[in-house]
């Protein structure tokens, strides 16, 4: 939303201009004589007061303000940010048997040069002690919350803290977990929905405002009576607007039961997954290879389904554009989507996510 256009034709020169008409006109007021020197800084001063006032303006509104501003614009209405979280996970310590690794032994992956990515920290929860055959496991999580702790299996490999008998660690299963705290444009957008949509007595926006407040959860689609009276469902998805884990859907079902009304069954599960194939015959522009542009047209199909998540089908006309549109395509012939050339319709519960995507020229 544009604010209006409060202040924004004063000028340091208008400001000048208007307190020199107020000077006696038998007084020098040329550049350069003493009364215009005396009033020039008083005139750059009043304008930068000017755009201040325009910045307060700004700050005062929640479709334009931003961080801390937003978080007390929002808390008015009992919306507050969503923190950023931990991953979590567990490794296996080998080593000598008998050995014990206490709590907050830390372990991580090592970084890489060549892709620039730095090492990521974890400490375990627990202390463990290695069995007779020096193995044992231990339940870590990241030292720093957000996504770089969601690492592969077999990524963490280094023992930060030294540990005397242990000679390896290694991570056997994923890392999973790990959310950034929430952006400006998700908070706002909860916000809104707060302010737009009134939530009154487990009401079906109530149940969506309530899945909204667990960090992590990007969407969700409330389902009421979907096996009777008394009984709701919610399907969720991620902060990317994919199929959630089903630690997110726990999360999001112990939340939801703490604050439901008396008497209500609540199911939380994860919206399914529609995987959208294409494939198109594609000219590129000189000094293009195909797998870039192959790249940028599966991030812009990711953009796409994030911003339908929940919509009745996914456009065909709209995939053709985004193809057409990516850089380095000067044309595509033979394009299907899911093998055909019509909208994919996507049931209540599913969500869009990338399937083959296969271009050639």
């Amino acid at each position: 939303m544009a604010l209006p256009d409060y202040l924004t034709d004063v000028t340091e020169e208008a400001i000048r201009e208007r307190m020199l008409a107020r000077v006696p006109t038998d007084v020098d007021k040329s550049e350069g004589s003493f009364i215009w020197d005396s009033l020039a800084p008083s005139a750059f001063q009043l304008y930068e007061a000017s755009i201040w006032a325009q910045e307060v303006l700004r700050r005062g509104f929640a479709s334009t303000t931003f961080g801390a501003y937003l978080d007390l614009r929002c808390e008015e209405r009992g919306v507050t940010r969503r923190s950023a979280v931990k991953a979590a996970g567990s490794v296996t310590f080998t080593g000598a048997a008998g050995t014990a690794i206490p709590a907050g032994t830390r372990v991580a992956t090592p970084a890489d040069a060549v892709t620039a990515t730095p090492s990521v920290e974890f400490e375990t929860r627990e202390t463990v002690t290695l069995n007779e055959l020096g193995e044992a496991i231990a339940e870590i999580e990241a030292v720093d919350p957000g996504v770089a702790g969601n690492v592969m299996p077999s990524s963490i490999s280094l023992l930060t803290t030294g540990v005397p008998g242990v000679t390896g660690v290694i991570n056997a299963a994923a890392l999973t977990g790990g959310v950034e705290a929430e952006s400006d444009e998700a908070l706002l957008a909860r916000y809104l929905v707060k302010v737009r949509e009134p939530a009154t007595s487990g009401n079906a926006v109530q149940y969506r405002q309530w899945a909204l407040e667990v960090p992590g959860v990007g969407d969700a689609k409330v389902f009421p009576l979907w096996s009777g009276p008394g009984t709701v469902k919610l399907v969720i998805v991620d902060s990317d607007k994919q199929p959630a884990e089903p630690d997110l859907a726990a999360a999001v079902a112990d939340y939801v039961d703490d604050v439901r009304p008396i008497g209500a069954t609540v199911t939380v599960v994860s919206a399914a997954a529609k995987p959208i194939s294409a494939a198109a015959t594609v000219v590129l522009a000189a000094g293009y290879t195909l797998q870039a542009v192959q790249d940028a047209f599966v991030a812009a199909l990711k953009l796409l389904f994030e911003e339908n998540a929940f919509a009745p089908y996914i456009s065909f006309a709209r995939i053709a554009t985004l193809l057409l549109g990516v850089r380095g395509v000067v044309d595509h012939v033979n394009l299907t989507v899911n093998g055909g050339t019509s909208n994919v319709v996507l049931n209540p519960d599913e969500v869009a996510v990338i399937g083959s995507i296969t271009l050639e020229v």
